[in-house]
């Protein structure tokens, strides 16, 4: 029903109305005499008002409210809720109605005195006491007339069809919405859609029209919530959309207007990553129901100049980084046919960790976390079951590993056994920071691929990010006919570099011809196939010229990472590196990984350094150092970016005159003979210098420097040099201006001034022509207010706009003209690579021999001498220090002295207290003759070697739980991996094999490998055990095959300074360490003086204590009484037989005399 137009709560009311006792009926006023039954009518229709929303007639203003009593009726606390605000659910009449009944039926508040100014009549309250006694005198006052009690089954009636149509709402409610919650953040959202939905429950029959339409409200604000997810999406996000959903592993940043900007989910992770603000909203892309309310997806922005920056950042933690630019500009589109329609927009760049190339700052620097750099390669990996590997689980691999940042490429080819220790080699040599898993791989390779990684610790410094693709039944040929086709097309009639490829390309293994297929797929989506074409740098991984050392070796050797916190600080590539540019940093870290077997390029390259260390402070040696401390930038990595065609203007610049300073710093070098070097290794290096100054000064002589260094597109070319595309449109931008000029007579003319106007620029607005606002009456309707002050307005005359169209079109079209005509420069650049490239490498050959030098001036070090091919294998060391620990120790290292040599001795058997050194011994070995085949002076007095064609190592315990392995098993794969792989020409270092399982396990597993190496291989080992019984294996050995020596100490008891120490004396003894290698061996470990060292309780090493003398007493006691009864049989076999049995004779004797020597 419609209330009055204006109600009666609104008037004014006299003051004595406040006073008047009043009572509430459902918040209407009523005189607290009871009603007659001619007031029913006037009550209905009061009532109905109340659940309109409408105030009672004579309900006090809220501000004017005294506090409620306890005994405040309920029923006006009813009236009170229609005042309150209209978020509130309303009540409606049928509710009302209930509580009424309800109040009839019982209520003991439905009689609480009323709200008044002044106590009620003492009658009234003692008539109020009184009906309280019964529950029917209580309600006398709300008794209507029998005209009114006549309508009891007609209400009835009413309420059953309000409840029938309270649950048919319900039903749609929950049909419509799914869930309770989602209307709960929809009122939130719209404060109109609450008012309008809760309102259903309390319409009556009375008013049909108002049921339907309020049982129809829901459904425009559900297709609303379905529009949210399709028609509410702006023009932009349904273009992002259609790109994303061709993207999914990709995390798009999009350019709008002047930022870019996350959507959805890439949103959440840019927020994370970057620790910007993400704007709430949908994340998902698949329209799901949980986000059916919202209707704008979530977002995050950067600014257009922190582009580069973000990106890194995003791609350094791991993400696929696609950049989404718009194709078109403002004007061009303006002036086009497309106005009304978003702009262009287009995936134009794709970045992960192993293509990223777009910035001169690298992501394979050393990182924060203390993680050794990765090498920046991108890996393929295939690998199928060899034909006849039956349960030893043997494959057949592929790999191809690219460096797009500087164009390597490396390629290998080889069968692995179970344990995917040739896998491994390669994976800790090349470090990739990147896989491409080219099908399914066998359970052991994923372990492993996944635990080297799978952590931001792993032994690549970073979290490595893995790709697969799926492998075909027939990927083999559709790989040989892609490769065939990709490098068919470049190969041209007179082109032998191109040709030579092909023939190269098609004579690899299958499995090599799937990665590269599967790689020049995969890099075209980041536009980089190019770098296939670089023929000179694509090189087998197993070429024999060097020394491979497997991954166990770089770990136990500390090669390129501690063994600690994993860093390179205290590696051998932080003690060898001197050099000044990142491209000699690179090549020094393939030279110690990779050291020579190639004698006569070992001998040149020492020959080198030797020659630079004698010249270390001549003009000659200062200029090579000066100009390579000068090259502040990596110019290998931006010669790569400008083959991409990804370099910025200031870096081209940069790099062209650093090659021309270059080239001009040895430009009167002709020969070999012109560098003042003997050294054919230096000479050849600096003569490739010069022949690069006539490339680059052609290229130079087309730049104007001082905009290149602006980075101004317009005028990056001299003028005689510009395109005729960019002065024809300078021209026209000038023609224009001039136009714009001219035009201000006409301007003048209409506003009836004498002196010419000029154009004003206010807030990036050109051209605006100002007028006083005295003066407006002149200005024409035509022109467009543009801006004003209280003085002055600022307007744009028609053929102001129109010449502004004009130029903005000139001026983007300008700017594609000087795009294009430097992308042919940089294409014309490119053409001259392989010179330029060959002239990076010979500063990196230089930097790294000036590192070598430096390293060689340090004091103690000395130039190796090998001795010639026909030397059977030796290894003599005399003075000899480790290279890493005489950097790191403070009081330095001790020397030591020894020889390894075939046959005798080829192997030494090492003993000594625990902490005594051995290991640091056997490392340092094995490190000088790594840094001797580097071409390195190596610190000793004096070292005489043979090439070693491998160095293998046995050392440390520990487990590799995703290979399912335990530590004792990864101790004997490890050592048959060695006994398979080594040569008589091999170094092996074993360190305590065997302790992993029990003593006469181990003791016997130890023997048996100590007597292989020694008789069955014949390689120089280094053989160190605890097991003190092996002496007298190496002693049967014979021809002094094996040398016992042991790290040398003293032992003395805390309280005296003798020598000597008695048994009860053991737990008091303390040791000194000597650090020095002598002969003999050592029979005991001293196992409790590191306990003790290692701060165990004084209680458990008395026990511990004891335990060992009641052990040892009982070993000696068997021997002794093992002794005496050999002596009883020897002196029984000289009584029985003294004409016969010698032989058994000698082997009994024999046996006692090495008996009563271990006593």
């Amino acid at each position: 029903m419609v209330g009055p137009s204006k109600p009666p709560g609104k008037k004014q009311t006299s003051l004595s109305s406040f006073f008047t006792p009043k009572s509430t009926i459902n918040g209407l006023s009523q005189r607290p005499t009871p009603p007659k039954p001619s007031s029913s009518s006037t009550a209905h229709t009061e009532s109905n008002d109340s659940t309109t929303g409408k105030t009672a007639t004579t309900a006090l203003p809220e501000s004017r409210k005294p506090k409620r009593p306890l005994q405040e009726d309920s029923d006006a606390a009813n009236g009170k809720e229609n005042t309150r605000p209209s978020r509130l659910v309303k009540r409606s009449k049928l509710n009302l109605k209930d509580d009424q009944d309800d109040d009839a039926a019982g209520d003991d508040d439905s009689t609480s005195a009323p709200l008044s100014r002044s106590p009620p009549p003492a009658k009234d309250i003692s008539t109020s006491i009184t009906k309280g006694a019964s529950a029917t005198s209580r309600t006398e006052q709300y008794v209507y007339g029998a005209s009114q009690s006549n309508d009891g089954p007609e209400d009835e009636n009413e309420d059953a069809a309000a409840r029938r149509k309270k649950e048919e709402l319900h039903r749609k409610f929950v049909k419509k919405l799914g869930n309770p919650d989602s209307m709960l953040y929809g009122r939130r959202r719209n404060p109109q859609a609450d008012n309008s939905i809760p309102g259903q429950d309390g319409d009556d029959a009375e008013n049909g029209e108002d049921v339907e339409d309020e049982d129809e409200a829901p459904v425009p604000a559900k297709g609303k919530k379905k529009g949210a997810k399709t028609g509410k999406l702006t023009p932009m996000e349904l273009q992002f959309l259609d790109i994303k959903r061709k993207h999914m592993d990709t995390v798009l940043i999009v350019e709008v207007g002047y930022k870019f900007k996350f959507f959805g989910e890439d949103a959440r992770i840019a927020a994370k990553v970057l620790s910007i603000v993400c704007i709430p909203g949908k994340f998902r892309f698949d329209e799901h129901p949980s986000e059916a309310h919202l209707d704008r997806f979530a977002s995050a922005s950067i600014p257009v100049h922190r582009l580069n920056v973000h990106a890194k950042r995003l791609v350094a933690a791991g993400y696929k980084v696609g950049v989404v630019r718009q194709i078109e500009t403002a004007a061009l589109k303006k002036a086009g046919d497309n106005r009304n329609t978003p702009f262009v927009r287009k995936l134009t760049n794709v970045y992960t960790k192993g293509t990223y190339i777009d910035e001169t700052g690298e992501l394979d620097q050393p990182r924060d976390n203390g993680g050794a750099p990765s090498g920046g390669y991108l890996l393929c990996l295939t690998e199928s079951p060899t034909k006849d590997s039956g349960t030893d689980e043997k494959v057949d691999v592929g790999i191809v590993a690219v460096q797009p940042g500087t164009g390597d490429i490396i390629y290998d080819n080889f069968e692995d056994g179970f344990m995917r220790r040739e896998i491994e080699t390669r994976l800790l040599h090349i470090s990739p920071c990147e896989f491409l898993i080219v099908g399914d791989l066998s359970k052991a390779t994923d372990k492993l691929v996944q635990h080297l990684s799978g952590s931001s610790t792993n032994v690549f410094g970073d979290k490595s990010r893995v790709e697969r693709v799926p492998k075909g039944k027939t990927m083999a040929a559709e790989a040989y006919s892609h490769v065939t086709q990709f490098y068919a097309g470049k190969a041209t009639n007179n082109d032998e570099r191109s040709t030579a490829l092909l023939e190269k390309v098609l004579t690899l293994p299958e499995a090599v011809t799937i990665c590269l297929s599967a790689m020049i797929t995969h890099l075209t989506e980041y536009g980089l196939e190019h770098i296939f074409d670089l023929t000179k740098y694509f090189q087998s991984f197993s070429t024999r010229q060097h020394m491979l050392i497997n991954g166990t070796t770089l770990e136990s050797l500390e090669v390129y990472r501690n063994s600690t916190d994993h860093s390179e600080k205290g590696s051998l590539l932080w003690a060898l590196d001197k050099t000044r540019t990142r491209s000699g940093q690179r090549l020094l870290r393939k030279w110690i990984g990779r050291p020579l077997l190639d004698q006569q390029r070992l001998q040149e390259r020492i020959s080198a350094v030797e020659e630079l260390l004698e010249n270390q402070n001549t003009i000659k040696v200062d200029k090579l150092t000066n100009m390579l401390s000068s090259i502040k930038s990596d110019l290998e990595r931006s010669l790569i970016r400008i083959y991409y065609g990804k370099c910025t203007r200031p870096e081209l610049l940069l790099i062209l005159q650093v090659l021309q300073k270059i080239a001009i710093e040895f430009t009167r070098v002709k020969s070999p003979a012109d560098t003042g070097f003997k050294s054919s290794l230096i000479s050849e290096a600096i003569c490739s210098l010069p022949a690069i100054g006539d490339i680059v000064t052609a290229h130079l002589d087309k730049i104007n420097a001082q905009a290149a260094r602006k980075d101004d597109k317009y005028e990056f070319f001299r003028d005689e040099e510009e395109t005729d595309d960019i002065t024809s449109h300078k021209l026209g931008i000038a023609a224009v201006e001039q136009d714009l000029d001219a035009h201000r007579k006409e301007a003048t003319a209409k506003l009836k001034k004498k002196t010419p106007v000029t154009y004003v620029t206010v807030s990036g607005i050109e051209f605006l022509i100002e007028v006083a606002n005295t003066d407006l009456k002149n200005v024409p309707a035509s022109w467009a207010k543009i801006s004003g002050t209280k003085k002055v307005s600022r307007f744009h005359t028609p053929e102001v706009m129109r010449l502004i169209d004009e130029r903005d079109q000139h001026r983007e079209a300008l700017a594609a003209a000087c795009d294009a005509a430097f992308s042919d420069l940089l294409r014309s650049i490119a053409a001259d690579y392989q010179p330029l490239r060959d002239a990076v490498a010979s500063l990196a050959t230089l930097d790294c021999l000036l590192s070598l030098s430096q390293v060689a001036a340090l004091p103690g070090y000395t130039k190796p001498t090998f001795l010639p091919l026909t030397t059977p294998p030796t290894i003599s060391i005399a003075g000899g220090r480790h290279p890493i620990a005489e950097h790191t120790l403070p009081n330095g290292y001790i020397p030591f002295t020894t020889t390894l040599s075939s046959p005798s001795p080829v192997a030494q058997l090492i003993t000594g207290p625990n902490m005594g050194g051995k290991s640091s011994y056997v490392r340092a070995v094995a490190l000088l003759v790594l840094l001797a085949q580097i071409g390195s002076y190596v610190p000793a007095d004096a070292m005489q070697l043979t090439l070693s064609d491998a160095i293998y190592t046995r050392m440390g315990a520990h487990d590799n739980l995703f290979a399912g392995e335990s530590t004792f098993m990864v101790e004997v794969s490890e050592t048959a991996a060695i006994l398979r792989s080594a040569t008589p020409r091999s170094l092996v270092i074993l360190d305590e094999l065997g302790r992993g399982t029990s003593t006469h396990d181990g003791a016997a597993i130890a023997h048996a490998v100590l007597e292989h190496v020694a008789k069955e291989t014949q390689c120089l080992t280094l053989f160190i055990t605890h097991y003190q019984n092996l002496a007298k294996v190496a002693q049967g050995l014979g021809d002094d095959r094996v040398k016992c020596v042991h790290m040398k100490f003293a032992t003395s008891s805390s309280g005296d300074n003798n020598t000597t120490t008695t048994k009860e004396d053991d737990l008091d003894e303390e040791i000194t360490f000597l650090y020095e290698v002598t002969e003999g061996v050592a029979h005991r470990s001293y196992g409790l003086n590191v306990a003790r060292l290692a701060r165990i309780p004084k209680k458990v090493l008395d026990v511990a204590a004891l335990k060992s003398r009641e052990l040892e007493e009982s070993v000696k006691a068997r021997r002794l009484k093992g002794a005496t009864a050999l002596l009883e049989d020897v002196l029984a076999t000289t009584a029985v037989n003294d004409n016969g049995g010698a032989q058994a004779y000698e082997a009994k004797l024999e046996n006692l005399i090495s008996s009563i020597e271990q006593l």
